[in-house]
């Protein structure tokens, strides 16, 4: 989950066709165990997206009953998605990573936790974003993103007015946004345009709400690695509200 040396962490963006959003697409050669669960797991587990114009039905995505559906943009490595997948079986986690090494690591966590409430898209993430119907996700992470610091790139970043709507409008009442970052600029660039979304609203109260990690938070080794550099990082959490 998240960046780390060798996985870059951001899965697609919402705004012009031409815009990158993520970096590579593959990383160090696969080992042959690898290759075989990108061959036979992957396909099993891919997101099928409708025709234009049609939408998902997220529960029947899984081959299992689930309660409700949470959305993960850019897993990186998968650890956080796949330790919530495990703490919460009741729920269907939809995981997006174009990084090729990124996936073959979760469907590794998969495999060996059997975990059947999870299902991924290997894209752009905002074509799942797209293809959900309003009011359809309970929760929606994205979780220590590519800031991509130069002034130049920073039209890359995931957090967008655009990309904020979109997940306003997927998220039902009440449902949760949460987001990550160590970079001191990316947060603040959040928190501007997520005071423009109306319908999404900060929750935090106090300092601690957004020094503290999210309730049942796993932890990461990107997260590690930004801690010992010392840069702290913000855990944001914005709840899905009707518009005033």
């Amino acid at each position: 989950m998240g960046r780390d040396e060798s996985i870059p962490p951001e899965a697609g963006g919402i705004g012009e066709p031409d815009r990158a959003f993520f970096g590579r697409r593959k990383g160090k050669r696969l080992r042959p165990g690898q290759e075989q669960r990108l061959e036979a797991l992957l396909p099993q587990l891919r997101v099928a997206l409708p025709p234009a114009g049609a939408f998902l039905d997220p529960p029947a995505l899984f081959p299992v009953p689930v309660d409700e559906v949470w959305l993960e943009i850019g897993f990186g490595g998968g650890e956080h998605l796949a330790a919530q997948a495990e703490s919460h079986p009741g729920t269907g986690i939809i995981g997006c990573e174009p990084f090729v090494n990124g996936v073959v690591k979760l469907l590794r966590e998969v495999d060996e936790r059997g975990l059947r409430n999870v299902r991924l898209w290997d894209e752009d993430a905002t074509a799942v974003l797209a293809a959900l119907p309003d009011a359809s996700v309970a929760r929606v992470y994205l979780l220590y993103p590519d800031p991509w610091p130069k002034r130049r790139q920073r039209k890359r970043r995931f957090v967008a007015d655009a990309s904020l709507a979109e997940i306003a409008r997927v998220l039902k009442p009440g449902g949760l946004f949460r987001f990550a970052t160590d970079i001191d600029d990316y947060a603040g660039w959040t928190l501007v345009r997520a005071a423009r979304c109306p319908g999404l609203r900060w929750t935090a109260e106090r300092a601690d709400d957004w020094r503290t990690p999210f309730p049942g938070w796993p932890g990461t080794r990107y997260e590690a690695k930004a801690k010992a550099a010392g840069r702290r990082p913000s855990y944001l959490t914005f709840e899905r509200v009707r518009p005033v």
